[in-house]
């Protein structure tokens, strides 16, 4: 079962694909959308636990996607992370946290978003995800 389900926003598919890898060797499900639209729409059917929204979209800004997913009664509870590739002032921070519960700077390093993503869903680490899980030891003379 997975931990808990991350839909990333993300245009660029240099960025998606490996923290997509990175967040499901970590148990968690996966939802990739490249833009506005689909974000909105894979975030309605789905109500995924967390969304990690890049600021730049081809169609519509990621801020006012956010804003458009915090204005809807059926997903407005759901946390989101900004990234940004932009340096982030103290305005712009003041920005960002009106609708997202924080931000991470691009380049986006998995190990430091999955732990932001594990510490805004309040999940305890995870020792041993999935993809490493060890098998049983056998204890002597059994």
């Amino acid at each position: 079962m997975a931990r808990a389900t991350i839909l990333i926003v993300e245009d660029s598919l240099d960025i998606a694909e490996p923290l997509a890898d990175a967040f499901r060797f970590e148990g968690f499900e996966v939802l990739l959308a490249s833009d506005a639209v689909q974000a909105l729409q894979l975030a309605s059917e789905h109500r995924p636990n967390l969304i990690l929204m890049d600021i730049q979209l081809p169609d519509m800004d990621g801020l006012s996607v956010a804003r458009t997913l915090k204005s809807d009664p059926a997903v407005k509870d759901i946390p989101i992370v900004a990234m940004t590739a932009y340096e982030v002032g103290a305005d712009q921070v003041r920005s960002l946290t009106r609708t997202c519960v924080g931000y991470a700077q691009k380049p986006v390093r998995p190990r430091e978003i999955i732990n932001l993503a594990t510490a805004v869903l309040k999940l305890p680490p995870d020792p041993e995800p999935a993809g490493r899980r060890r098998p049983p030891v056998k204890s002597p003379g059994r």
